[in-house]
C-alpha cells in the first residue's frame, strides 16, 4: 500500500446504529475493529497515525493503535491545526496519505468479494491536503473532489452495523493468518486457529488446530503451539513447545516444554529448557533453567533453582487464609512424589525429600528430609480378619 501515514476519523455513528459505541469500537474476537484496522495497516508499513474522534472515545481509541507506531491525537481546540502539524512532519518524500472516513476493514489477504466497490477510505496528496487546510477548505468537500477512493481491489471493505461483524469475523481472521503464513509461520488449519491483532509470531513456528493467541502475546521462532492451546499476554521463547495448555501473563523460556494440560497462571516465569508437564499448575512461580516438573503438581508463589526435580503430586501449601506465603527450592534439590511444602519454607541446595512427606521446616543443603509416619506391617492380619463367606 502506498503511503506511510494514515488519518483516521472515528465517526460517532451511534445515532444511526442505536449502539452504545461507534462501529469502529465494536469488538471482534474481543478486540475492537479499530485495532484490527490499525494493526493491519501497520503490517502494510503504515508507521504514523493521526486520530480524530469525540473526546469521550479518545482513550478507548488510543489503545487500539500499535505500540511501535507514532500516534498523534487531534486537539479539542483546533483539530485542523494539529492535523496540519502531523502532515508537515512526514518525510519529505512521502506524497500519498491514507484517510479513513468511516467504518472500514482492511483485509489485504482475502479473496476479493465485489471488485470495484468503494470503501470508507481514500488516498490523497499530502501536500494538497495541507494546502486545503491552509485555505480553511472543508475537509469533506476536499476529499470528495480530490481523493482516490479505496476499493475492495485495494483490500478495503465497508460494514454498516454491529450485526454484520459476526459474518466478517472469518475473513478478518483469515486475512491476519494469511499474513502470518507469508511471514513464515505454518498454520495447519486456518479455520480453527485464532490470532488477535498485535500478537507476534516468529518464523518457523507451527500453530496447530485449536490454538488461540491473544493480547500482547509474543511467540518466538521455531515453536510448536497447540493443539487446543490458549496463550494470553505472554512471551514464548524460541523453540518452545506448548501443547494443549493455557498460559496467561507468563513467560516461557527457549526450548521449554509446557503441557499437555498445564495451566500457567499470571506471574509464572519459566527459564530455558524447563519442563512443566501434564496437569501441572503454576502461579506466580519462577523456575530456573533445566527444572523438571513433569506432572500432577501445583507450585504457587514459589522459586525453584536450576536443575531441581519436582516429583509428581508435589503441592505448595501457600495460603494460610490471611496471605500468600513463599516457597524456595534451591538448585539441584530433589522433591519426592506426593510432597506437601507448607510455606513459608526453604529447601536447601541439593537436598532430598522422601516421597509422601509433609515439610513444615527449612531443610539444610545436601540433607535428606522424611516427614511421614513409620510404616507398620502386621503379618497375616488380612487372613485373621476376613469376612466369613
Amino acid at each position: 500500500m502506498n503511503g506511510r501515514s494514515a488519518v483516521v476519523f472515528l465517526v460517532d455513528d451511534r445515532y444511526r446504529t442505536g449502539s452504545e459505541l461507534p462501529l469502529m469500537l465494536h469488538p471482534v474476537l474481543g478486540v475492537p475493529v479499530l485495532r484490527w484496522l490499525t494493526h493491519a495497516l501497520r503490517r502494510a508499513e503504515v508507521s504514523r497515525f493521526f486520530l480524530a474522534c469525540a473526546p469521550e472515545f479518545t482513550e478507548a481509541a488510543k489503545v487500539c493503535f500499535p505500540a511501535d507506531a507514532a500516534l498523534t491525537t487531534a486537539t479539542d481546540d483546533d483539530p485542523a491545526d494539529s492535523l496540519h502539524v502531523f502532515l508537515s512532519t512526514a518525510a519529505d518524500a512521502e506524497e500519498a496519505l491514507l484517510v479513513v472516513t468511516g467504518p472500514v476493514l482492511y483485509l489485504p489477504h482475502i479473496r476479493r468479494l465485489e471488485v470495484g466497490s468503494g470503501a470508507n477510505a481514500c488516498m490523497v496528496s499530502r501536500q494538497a491536503l495541507m494546502t486545503a487546510l491552509d485555505e480553511d477548505a472543508p475537509i469533506g468537500r476536499f476529499l470528495k473532489r480530490s481523493a482516490d477512493v479505496c476499493t475492495q481491489e485495494d483490500g478495503f471493505f465497508n460494514f454498516s452495523s454491529p450485526e454484520e461483524l459476526p459474518d466478517w469475523q472469518g475473513p478478518m481472521t483469515r486475512s491476519l493468518l494469511h499474513g502470518l503464513i507469508r511471514d513464515g509461520v505454518q498454520i495447519w488449519d486456518v479455520q480453527n486457529t485464532y490470532v488477535t491483532p498485535g500478537v507476534e509470531v516468529g518464523i518457523g513456528t507451527t500453530l496447530l488446530p485449536g490454538t488461540v493467541l491473544e493480547g500482547k502475546t509474543v511467540v518466538g521462532y521455531g515453536c510448536t503451539i497447540g493443539p487446543n492451546t490458549r496463550i494470553i499476554d505472554s512471551r514464548i521463547g524460541n523453540h518452545a513447545v506448548v501443547e494443549q495448555s493455557r498460559v496467561e501473563q507468563s513467560q516461557v523460556g527457549s526450548a521449554a516444554r509446557v503441557g499437555p494440560f498445564a495451566n500457567l497462571r499470571p506471574g509464572t516465569v519459566l527459564d530455558a529448557r524447563v519442563k512443566a508437564g501434564a496437569f501441572v499448575e503454576l502461579k506466580n512461580a519462577s523456575l530456573a533453567a533445566d527444572v523438571q516438573v513433569a506432572h500432577l503438581s501445583y507450585l504457587g508463589d514459589a522459586s525453584v533453582g536450576e536443575r531441581a526435580n519436582v516429583g509428581c503430586g508435589t503441592v505448595t501449601a501457600n495460603f494460610d487464609r490471611v496471605e500468600k506465603l513463599p516457597t524456595v527450592i534451591e538448585k539441584d534439590a530433589f522433591i519426592g512424589c506426593n510432597t506437601t511444602l507448607v510455606a513459608p519454607v526453604t529447601v536447601g541446595q541439593g537436598a532430598y525429600i522422601g516421597a509422601g512427606s509433609v515439610i513444615t521446616e527449612d531443610i539444610p543443603a545436601q540433607a535428606l528430609a522424611i516427614a511421614r509416619s513409620r510404616q507398620t506391617v502386621r503379618r497375616e492380619w488380612a487372613l485373621r480378619n476376613k469376612k466369613p463367606e
